[in-house]
């Protein structure tokens, strides 16, 4: 494939496509006009530089209206080698994206692969002059509909078979890298108020608030233990909300010609950027990131040595990201830890060094290895003693322990309030009197933070079976604890 397109007769073209001779006058006005604008948003810029500073270090977690001004953004590439992608990779993926679609208009060609079409004019022009794509015909805004010639097609044949992927252009790994040292956890400093407002919906004490701030502060991974039914998954869930923000992710990251895929839709939440303004003062990001939620992924029992390390995708050369490259700047619950399907030796052998080093060593499908970032708040769960798990080398490196203690009775009758109405039920207190006295107090029943919510619902699917009013009363407690306490 030529570098440069030949330069052709102006006859030969007219002959061959008179509406095709390349961009016409209302496209140079179009493209005049673009790079105008893109300069009066840089006039803004340089005249409000303190618009354009970004503190070096954030020491709290900022109100949401302020968020947005610190949240880092991936800026709009202005050419090609600011995207790190070359000419040949931009037209290996048109070919392969035009061999499955048949013809495309160059506007959507862009859109697919997430870069201005200002980049991609170019590249399909030099397609055009190598004769791999031809003009179908014309559409709106100075653009047309390409196809595949049969040289075309042939190529996107082999290059299909090199590489299957036809998506989002890559981001580079370094840059990739540098976006999470941006939007590290520990540039943050949750205080007080910021895990208040995380555990707003749930019942937590304040003890273990205080206990559990300054672990959530440092960034740093801890185990929660305790026994089951009391919240250690709960709470383990909403510590990423203390943090407040989003984040920025690729949507696949190119490596040595081997594709990586970051974003996952069943992991990772995605949080359209609000339009604001006019052009005059937007601020184009780079379309082949998305902007999410900062995540929070919680495995439990299914967790394999598999899912830590990089996997290969239905296609060809294209891989998946591991969990662990997935939550960076979020946090990686592992549940029921201790009851994996891998033992707890081999994820302490996986994973000893990366908790100290905060990077981890991946290996590709084509054998090269690459040094990614490990930074993420890891929480062990678990209904066992962390030191019935795993050694002292191990626990060294979660500086973090807390159990999560059963509630008093005050908090256990307390979560009666709070669910009865959630669930249906009309709170009554003297029914509620003859639960804790008769069921737990005459028994040494120990309370669960769980319990009020199950057995409310069973009262109330009793009483929809009934078909009677839901609500508590002495006769309908008896059922639910003869059913729920059985064999416990």
């Amino acid at each position: 494939m030529p570098t440069e397109p030949q330069q052709q007769p102006t006859g030969a073209a007219s002959a061959t496509a008179p509406d095709a001779i390349g961009p016409s006058e209302e496209g140079r006005t179009n493209n005049d006009l673009e790079s105008l604008l893109l300069r009066i948003n840089q006039l803004v810029k340089e005249e409000n530089p303190a618009k354009r500073a970004e503190p070096e270090q954030v020491t709290s977690v900022a109100p949401p209206e302020v968020q947005e001004s610190l949240t880092w953004k991936p800026p709009e590439p202005q050419t090609l080698a600011e995207a790190g992608v070359t000419e040949s990779e931009l037209e290996h993926l048109v070919l392969k994206y035009l061999a499955a679609y048949s013809e495309l208009c160059g506007h959507h060609l862009a859109d697919q692969h997430a870069l201005p079409f200002r980049l991609m004019e170019p590249v399909l022009q030099s397609l055009k002059y190598a004769q791999l794509v031809a003009f179908r015909g014309s559409a709106p805004m100075n653009d047309y509909v390409y196809q595949l010639t049969d040289q075309g097609r042939e190529r996107a044949r082999k290059l299909s078979e090199h590489c299957s992927y036809f998506g989002t252009a890559p981001v580079r790994l370094s840059v990739y890298c540098e976006s999470v040292a941006e939007q590290t956890l520990t540039k943050l400093s949750p205080m007080e108020s910021d895990l208040k407002r995380a555990f707003s919906d749930l019942l937590v004490n304040q003890d273990m608030l205080r206990r559990l701030g300054p672990a959530v502060n440092s960034g740093r991974g801890l185990f929660l233990f305790g026994q089951p039914g009391n919240g250690k998954t709960s709470i383990a869930e909403r510590i990423t909300k203390a943090f407040g923000d989003t984040i920025w992710i690729p949507r696949a990251i190119g490596i040595d010609g081997e594709i990586m895929r970051v974003f996952d839709p069943g992991l990772h939440e995605e949080v359209p950027l609000e339009q604001s303004g006019g052009p005059l003062v937007a601020e184009p990001v780079d379309k082949r990131w998305v902007r999410i939620r900062r995540p929070t992924i919680v495995v439990g029992g299914e967790l394999t040595m598999d899912s830590l390390e990089v996997n290969a995708g239905a296609g060809v050369n294209v891989s998946e990201a591991p969990l662990q490259m997935k939550s960076n700047c979020g946090t990686l619950v592992i549940d029921d830890f201790g009851r994996q399907r891998m033992t707890t030796d081999e994820l302490l052998n996986r994973w000893i060094v990366p908790l100290e080093k905060r990077y981890d060593f991946l290996q590709m499908i084509n054998g090269k290895k690459i040094r990614v970032p490990f930074d993420q708040l890891i929480i062990f769960s678990t209904n066992l003693e962390p030191k019935d798990l795993v050694d002292d080398a191990f626990l060294r490196r979660i500086p973090y322990k807390i159990e999560v203690i059963d509630p008093t009775e005050e908090e256990f009758r307390k979560l009666f309030e709070i669910m009865a109405p959630l669930v249906g039920l009309e709170f009554d207190q003297a029914a509620l009197d003859y639960l804790v006295e008769t069921h737990y107090q005459a028994v040494g029943r120990p309370y669960r933070c769980c319990q009020p919510r199950d057995l409310l619902l069973q009262v109330r699917n009793y009483c929809r079976y009934l078909d009677t009013k839901p609500k508590m009363n002495r006769e309908y407690f008896d059922y639910a604890i003869e059913n729920y306490f059985a064999i416990m």
